[in-house]
């Protein structure tokens, strides 16, 4: 090690003059003191001063970037911007369904789910998605055959966010599958299994927020506001239902950038 260096990394381990044996080899175990401290010097001597981290790809965990973007929502289309007085009363509502689901949260969570619903772990996304939206919506089948019409399949049209399910979701669980729907609205469109979920997630989620759920939401909102923009036939119920998650994102949420301004 160069003497320059030395002086900004004084050795911790400095190491006398001392007479060695002719016959030292540091490959072999040290016998005694002096024999280990000069070893060590040996081997710190050989180490790279730069060493680069091989990692496989493959094991990092997907998604991991958070993109927080500054842009607020795009405008309602004309004659679609919500009023404050609708605003307010959906912001009421919302916080009285808060309030009512931490209440009995106990309650629903012990309460016996029926056999067919198997909740998928929480690190299982495409089991999520198939879950809350359903096969038919998940592989995009337009419509159900006759047979599929004499009763419910949950399998197919996707299981209702009943309060006994979302009861026995932790945090950690919410976030994340708040994020895989997040994921499949970014690429798909806009349904009411879609919107039934995003609703009882949304009054689901704790306050203070998390970081990585308030980019989560920031992300819904926009979505919500780019979609109605492109809704070409002006579904007026679909529409309300996009103002509706925008105007909990930024009223009850505090992302007042995001609100849109009364009409």
């Amino acid at each position: 090690m160069e003497s320059g260096v030395e002086e900004l990394m004084p050795r911790l381990l400095p190491v006398d003059d001392c007479d060695l044996a002719e016959d030292f080899d540091p490959t072999v175990p040290p016998r005694t003191p002096q024999e280990y401290l000069k070893r060590v010097q040996i081997e710190a001597a050989r180490c790279p001063d730069v060493v680069v981290a091989q990692i496989d790809p493959k094991k990092l965990r997907k998604k991991q970037t958070v993109n927080i973007s500054i842009s607020g929502c795009q405008p309602a289309p004309e004659g679609y911007s919500p009023t404050l007085k609708w605003q307010q009363q959906q912001v009421a509502n919302f916080s009285a369904v808060r309030q009512s689901l931490n209440k009995h949260r106990n309650h629903w969570r012990s309460q016996h789910l029926d056999s067919n619903v198997a909740m998928p772990k929480s690190e299982d996304e495409e089991g999520w998605k198939k879950f809350c939206l359903g096969e038919r919506v998940y592989s995009e089948i337009d419509a159900l055959s006759d047979n599929e019409n004499l009763g419910i399949d949950y399998i197919k049209v996707g299981f209702p966010p009943l309060l006994s399910i979302v009861s026995r979701m932790n945090q950690a669980t919410v976030t994340s599958v708040l994020e895989y729907l997040i994921s499949w609205f970014g690429e798909k469109k806009f349904t009411p299994e879609l919107g039934r979920w995003l609703y009882a997630l949304l009054a689901c989620l704790e306050k203070p927020l998390l970081p990585e759920a308030h980019s989560l939401i920031r992300q819904l909102a926009r979505r919500c506001s780019e979609v109605r923009v492109l809704e070409e036939n002006k579904n007026e119920e679909q529409i309300s239902a996009l103002n509706l998650i925008i105007c909990l994102v930024s009223r009850y949420f505090d992302q007042r950038d995001l609100a849109d301004e009364p009409s």
